[in-house]
């Protein structure tokens, strides 16, 4: 293996970009947009929700991804992108709460750092939200929880890699791939053609069209999601990521807050371009019921991500038979999974030995009707369900 083309300069582009450059492969990273994470992984909440991961293999893989992010923020050093808070959480009504607690209980027993609390922790752990908003009996903390600056870890990572003799090609989109005898060799990209030992599709929401051009088709849908961003908060700022009804809050690295809600998110259409008629200033009136501070406040950005949701809520990696050298690489936790799966992803490119780990995700297995991820399920439950095509 000496050369490779990666399709996508995103969280799972930019890892396994700079794993395969450091391996001494030579590294063409080809992407659409103008400049690196412009696309869904500038536009998503990039906090590490390992603990809402089933089933128990895939919550280990979110584990390990976890983890692999210190060892490479330690390694690589410069700015931080991952900014270890606490994770607090409620719910509203019994049923709900009951819910909650059995997550808390079972995330426990796999080794999570978690506990239950009184709704009194909030003063202590996150003093800028207003105690009246939580009605809850208890809260679940988790205390190894953290947020992701998302675009600065992209940039860290793609920097490395050209440190490693990683080539950028920015603002070109891939309109088609180059086969010599049944196998994929390149990709045609603008008015060039970029030859290769293996293209590697990292394109997120456009993984899909990639892979079309090879004949394949991935179990995959494009979901839209809107975040909004304030500028810094006047008084208190925010210390903890919260999940609260309605509504997820994190810090951002200008002292503001990222705002998302799966149930504004529903009301997004399913179009490219869908319509936000709204729905940005909706989000931040949810988001100043919890935190005053954000009355103060003015929206400084607003932005939406189209995801990469496989049907069964697990990663797609690898490549499907009828396409060899096209290998793929797509996940609805792309953030948190980057560094794990762009590690062992380049590791089985570079030595064409299979990861056992990855064995679950292959793109060709069968997905059933369910959603194993049950952080999916919860999501799914808040929109419209398309009608899946045979």
């Amino acid at each position: 293996m000496e050369s490779a083309v990666v399709v996508g300069a995103g969280v799972l582009g930019a890892c396994v970009s700079y794993h395969l450059a450091r391996a001494g492969v030579r590294v063409v990273v080809v992407e659409e947009e103008a400049r690196p994470a412009a696309g869904t992984s500038g536009a998503t909440f990039s906090a590490d929700v390992t603990h809402l991961k089933t089933p128990y293999a895939y919550y280990r893989l979110n584990r390990q991804g976890s983890d692999e992010h210190r060892f490479l923020s330690e390694a690589l050093g410069g700015p931080a992108w991952r900014h270890p808070a606490p994770l607090l959480q409620w719910a509203d009504g019994d049923a709900a709460q009951q819910a909650l607690r059995e997550r808390a209980l079972r995330a426990q027993g796999w080794g999570q750092d978690c506990r239950l609390a009184p709704p009194s922790v909030l003063r202590e752990l996150a003093p800028a939200v207003d105690p009246a908003a939580c009605g809850a009996d208890e809260v679940v903390v988790h205390g190894s929880a953290c947020w992701f600056d998302a675009p600065r870890f992209v940039h860290t990572l793609l920097d490395a890699a050209v440190r490693h003799g990683a080539e950028t090609r920015l603002g070109v989109a891939v309109t088609g791939l180059t086969r010599v005898a049944g196998r994929i060799t390149g990709v045609v990209a603008g008015d060039r053609s970029f030859s290769a030992d293996a293209v590697v599709n990292c394109a997120g929401p456009g993984a899909d069209r990639v892979a079309g051009f090879a004949g394949v088709r991935l179990p995959m849908r494009r979901v839209p999601g809107l975040v909004t961003e304030s500028d810094a908060l006047a008084g208190a700022p925010l210390t903890a990521i919260v999940a609260a009804p309605d509504i997820d809050l994190r810090p951002t690295p200008g002292g503001g807050v990222l705002a998302l809600s799966w149930d504004v998110d529903a009301r997004l259409d399913g179009a490219v371009q869908p319509r936000v008629d709204g729905l940005p200033r909706e989000l931040h009136r949810r988001a100043g019921t919890v935190l005053p501070g954000l009355a103060r406040a003015r929206i400084e950005d607003a932005r939406i991500g189209v995801r990469p949701v496989p049907h069964d809520g697990l990663p797609l990696v690898g490549e499907v038979p009828g396409a060899p050298g096209l290998y793929h690489l797509v996940s609805h936790s792309a953030v948190t999974l980057a560094p794990v799966l762009g590690r062992l992803a380049a590791q089985e490119i570079t030595t064409g030995r299979p990861a056992t780990e990855l064995t679950a995700y292959r793109p060709d297995r069968a997905v059933p009707g369910d959603v194993h991820d049950e952080n999916l399920r919860a999501m799914n439950r808040r929109r419209p369900q398309p009608q899946r095509e045979p």
